[in-house]
């Protein structure tokens, strides 16, 4: 599972993201459905604001085994950050 933690000085929170999660979340994002239709949804929105832009094709079968190497280093902490306002991030396995 993996941990994002948000502290600012008005709020507090934690967002646990389990992996099987993830995984539902790639396989519909990077589907072929939603990579097609992804340029016709923001081409309009790229043509006001002068914007050259195509959504690269990402095989969602790369990203599978990135997340199966991430279930194996559990615990480790992949951003840990603190901003002078007094924010802080911190993603961790």
């Amino acid at each position: 599972m993996i941990h994002v933690k948000v502290k600012t000085k008005e709020a507090r929170f934690n967002i646990p993201i389990p992996y099987a999660l993830l995984n539902v979340v790639i396989s519909v994002v990077f589907s072929k459905f939603i990579q097609k239709h992804a340029d016709k949804w923001t081409k309009e929105h790229f043509k006001r604001k002068e914007l050259n832009f195509t959504f690269p094709i990402i095989d969602k079968s790369m990203l599978k085994p990135i997340v199966k190497e991430l279930k194996k280093h559990k615990g480790m902490v992949l951003v840990d950050v603190k901003a002078t306002d007094g924010t802080e991030v911190r993603v961790k396995l």
